[in-house]
């Protein structure tokens, strides 16, 4: 994706102040309106200011964009910095309205949802003055989902300092992940949110991603595992040594079994009210004719059998 400079956007410098910022975006905004601009690029323009303005007007945004650093280009080839999701908290909540106007530059940084749907501000509590609830990402192992874990987290949040500048803090967070959890769940961490205009901290939630496996995938509380095999033991009947969260089973293999079939643990899943299954999905494996010996099995093979997978072809 393309780096995209609101600062060159808005025409300010990166020292702005933000009723600088706010003139520019009017001045702008009314000269590219599509309803009074006669510009071919007006409507572009226009959604391109609205974009700027939404991360320049808001301190936290800003100081996150602010990180990224100065030596970018706009039109650069562009990538979010390393784990840049699990270390910015957001405030855009889950549920929040989605604008489809916001480049996927803009979506890569703050997410895809602008809106403050789910947030809850100090004016939802009058007289509380809580802080605003913040949103991360956590990247875990399935196996930390099944036996549960803890984990030890950096994150940058934003903090008001002397003169009530918001800048951003890295703190780091010890997690406790429970047996269980799945994808896309919540860990809620109290009073680990924003500070409120008294000082009381809105809660953080940390939204679950499961790193990808080499062995395992989930679909909600089930885990999938493809299981070589190979065509004696399909053919035959075999028991073979299947891995899994828990530990190693012997995993009985029907004979006759084909390519493609469903085997059920039943409740060897993430654990959960009621647990979830473990499925092996089974691969049959033909090994290489890469000598004499192998070759001439398989032509005996050839001359052997009459069957024919392809008959209903």
């Amino acid at each position: 994706m393309e780096y995209r400079d609101y600062y060159k956007i808005m025409g300010v410098s990166r020292t702005a102040s933000q009723d600088e910022i706010k003139r520019a975006y009017r001045r702008l905004a009314k000269q590219y309106h599509p309803d009074v601009s006669k510009a071919p690029d007006a409507e572009q323009r226009f959604k391109e200011l609205g974009e700027a303005y939404e991360v320049l007007k808001d301190p936290q945004k800003r100081a996150a964009y602010d990180r990224l650093g100065s030596n970018w280009k706009a039109g650069e080839n562009f990538r979010p910095p390393p784990h840049w999701d699990t270390q910015f908290t957001s405030p855009f909540a889950a549920g929040g309205a989605h604008n489809s106007g916001f480049s996927e530059f803009f979506e890569s940084l703050f997410g895809q949802q602008p809106g403050f749907g789910n947030t809850r501000q100090a004016s939802a509590d009058p007289g509380v003055g809580k802080g605003e609830d913040h949103h991360a990402k956590i990247s875990i192992n399935i196996e930390d989902a099944y036996h549960g874990s803890q984990r030890s987290i950096q994150v940058h949040t934003p903090e008001r300092d002397a003169q009530g500048r918001i800048t951003q803090r890295l703190r780091t967070l010890n997690v406790k992940i429970p047996p269980g959890v799945t994808q896309g769940q919540q860990i809620r961490l109290s009073g680990q949110g924003a500070p409120g205009a008294n000082g009381r901290r809105g809660d953080l939630y940390l939204e679950i991603q499961f790193a990808l496996h080499k062995l395992y995938r989930t679909e909600g509380r089930d885990i999938y595992l493809d299981l070589p095999i190979t065509p004696w033991e399909a053919a035959l009947g075999a028991t073979v040594a299947v891995p899994t969260p828990a530990g190693r089973i012997d995993l009985k293999i029907p004979p006759g079994t084909q390519s493609g079939r469903k085997l059920r643990l039943k409740e060897r899943g993430l654990p959960g009210s009621p647990p979830g299954d473990f499925y092996v999905l089974v691969q049959i494996m033909t090994p290489p004719a890469d000598n004499d010996i192998a070759r001439q099995l398989y032509q005996q093979m050839a001359h052997s059998f009459t069957w024919d997978p392809r008959t209903h072809l």
